[in-house]
C-alpha cells in the first residue's frame, strides 16, 4: 500500500455541503471585504475546492450601504457604463450611488467583479444575498457570523 496518494479527488456537485455565513459590513473597506467574500462564494476557503464545481457558500451581507472607500475614492473613483447607443457613456461616483436608491450594489458589483465570468460564476453570484439593514430573511438557514474585521486585523499585522 502507497503512503501517498499522487491522485487529486475532485468535488462532485452532490457531494458539496454549502453553509451560510453571515457579515456585517457596517465600517468595512469595499475592497477589501469584496475579496473575502469572493473567495468565500468561489470555494477556495475549502480544503475540497475545485475550479469547475460551485463549491462556495452562501454569504448574506447586512448593512451593506454601510461600507467605507479609503482615500479619495469616495469622490474620486469613477464608475463607467454604456447605454448601447451611440455616445451613451454615462459616469457617476460611490458616493452617489451610496446615497441613491440601490446602495448594496457598490458592494454587490465589487464582489461580481472578482467573480470568474461564465455559468459558473453567475450560478456563484446567486449565493450572495445583500441588505441594507440590519434585517434579513435568511433566520431559518442558521447562519454562522464571520468576524471580518478581525481577519483583516490578523492580516495587516502578518504582513
Amino acid at each position: 500500500m502507497k503512503a501517498l496518494s499522487k491522485t487529486t479527488q475532485s468535488a462532485k456537485p452532490a457531494e458539496v455541503e454549502k453553509k451560510w455565513h453571515i457579515i456585517d459590513a457596517d465600517g468595512l473597506v469595499v475592497g477589501r471585504l469584496a475579496a473575502i467574500v469572493a473567495n468565500i462564494l468561489r470555494g477556495k476557503h475549502k480544503p475540497s475546492y475545485t475550479p469547475h464545481v460551485d463549491c462556495g457558500d452562501h454569504v448574506i451581507i447586512i448593512n451593506a450601504d454601510k461600507v467605507k472607500f479609503t482615500g479619495g475614492k469616495m469622490t474620486g473613483k469613477i464608475y463607467y457604463k454604456h447605454t448601447g447607443h451611440p455616445g451613451g457613456i454615462k459616469e457617476t461616483t460611490p458616493a452617489k450611488i451610496l446615497e441613491g436608491r440601490f446602495p448594496e450594489r457598490v458592494m454587490e458589483k465589487a464582489i461580481q467583479r472578482m467573480i470568474p465570468r461564465g455559468p459558473l460564476g453567475r450560478a456563484q453570484m446567486k449565493a450572495l444575498h445583500l441588505y441594507n439593514g440590519t434585517e434579513h430573511p435568511h433566520e431559518g438557514q442558521k447562519p454562522e457570523v464571520l468576524d471580518v474585521a478581525s481577519m483583516n486585523r490578523k492580516n495587516k499585522a502578518s504582513a
